[in-house]
């Protein structure tokens, strides 16, 4: 069956991560995404690790871009704006994530789109969003950590020294937001039969992402200084005599299983521990007790005991352990396929599964203009029409 976003038209705009992420989770789900790239090719082609002699693909790419095709033009062009402004008139979606303002500069803002088509779900996706003093300010990932939050919630526990996720967790969590929103409007227009503009900024996303635990103690108003800060404890990493795992007691009956596989009776009996509320209070206390019990024995005696006695626990993976992980493996969570002028690649499978219309990698990330001239004649342009562009370099096609 094709995926449930079959016959979904999707424009995508967008570069680096937040965008081309967002748009590969709708072609995993059956959306025809056309990524439209600058002559050049899209930057994070070339960022990072590269996996081909050409130059072409990244890792980073490969991962964000999968399952799309390329149409490589000049969209500053007489000739580009006039191929875009075709494709929007067919598109159910277009995704951007330029600048605020630089869309409507080239006449292609959402308010004159939408008026010409109004069945048109355009998406805006942006940093900070399009108002307040940081609007015009380059974002990326590193910096809404710092301007949500993140960095403070995983600042070190002695120093308070604000720390950075080592992943750019910003814009992939953006992603997702956008993914949803997407689907959101899809549903809405069939009942409405009218589009929107969506706007998703990565900072708003962030905020609304780590509120539930990670501003706990900023919920009730007037409440802030008399409430324990949940993130001012040590993490759940534990080592043991070989490696490193993790576990919670959160539960009485998870700090009961924990207390029996320790073999010390007089753990169970610590009145610092004995309820959930006072697990929480001496949550230090807890773990640091924890991790003295934890290193003197082994990762497999330690899983053993933890899981016979019904407490949540793993071992901590490196990555490279993650793809023969037992789990992993037996979920068949990752994928190969040859990816053209690379090799054979890894990817993970669609995370949700449909039953009827399912999601499935659609093949590989594009080479740059890949797909040029196929779309380019889909729109109706005649072949000497398609060569004049490539040679005023207004179009770019794969060789």
């Amino acid at each position: 069956m094709p995926g449930p976003l079959s016959g979904v038209r999707v424009l995508d705009l967008t570069a680096v991560v937040s965008g081309p992420y967002a748009t590969m989770f709708l072609a995993d789900q059956g959306a025809d995404v056309l990524k439209i790239e600058p002559i050049g090719g899209d930057g994070t082609r070339r960022s990072r690790n590269l996996i081909d002699a050409a130059g072409e693909f990244s890792a980073l790419f490969v991962s964000c871009n999968r399952g799309k095709r390329s149409l490589s033009i000049d969209i500053k062009s007489d000739a580009g704006r006039e191929v875009l402004a075709k494709l929007a008139s067919q598109a159910d979606v277009l995704v951007q994530n330029f600048r605020p303002g630089t869309m409507e500069r080239l006449g292609l803002g959402h308010e004159e789109l939408r008026e010409k088509y109004p069945r048109l779900i355009y998406v805006s996706i942006s940093g900070v969003g399009d108002s307040g003093p940081y609007v015009k300010k380059r974002v990326y990932d590193p910096i809404v950590q710092a301007l949500s939050g993140f960095a403070d919630i995983q600042a070190q526990p002695i120093t308070n020294r604000p720390q950075m996720i080592r992943t750019i967790v910003c814009d992939k969590t953006t992603s997702v937001f956008t993914a949803q929103a997407v689907s959101s409007a899809l549903y809405a227009r069939e009942k409405t039969g009218k589009g929107d503009h969506i706007q998703v900024a990565m900072l708003d996303a962030m905020i609304s992402y780590l509120w539930p635990e990670g501003m706990m103690q900023y919920t009730v108003v007037g409440s802030e200084a008399s409430t324990t800060d949940p993130n001012d404890r040590p993490d759940l990493v534990f080592q043991t005599l070989d490696g490193y795992i993790t576990c919670g007691t959160i539960s009485d009956s998870e700090w009961q299983g924990f207390c029996k596989a320790s073999g010390d009776p007089e753990l169970a009996k610590d009145e610092r521990f004995a309820t959930p509320s006072a697990r929480f209070i001496n949550a230090t206390a807890r773990i640091n007790t924890m991790q003295e019990y934890i290193a003197k024995h082994t990762t497999a005696e330690w899983l053993e005991r933890l899981d016979a006695a019904d407490v949540p626990c793993s071992p901590i993976l490196r990555r490279a352990e993650i793809i023969d992980n037992e789990q992993v493996v037996a979920r068949g969570l990752i994928e190969e396929f040859e990816q053209p002028t690379v090799g054979r690649v890894r990817q993970p499978k669609p995370a949700a599964i449909f039953e009827v219309n399912r999601a499935a990698i659609g093949g590989p990330a594009p080479r740059v203009g890949e797909h040029s001239r196929t779309v380019l004649r889909e729109l109706g342009y005649a072949d000497a029409a398609i060569d004049a562009m490539i040679a005023d370099k207004a179009v770019r096609a794969a060789g």
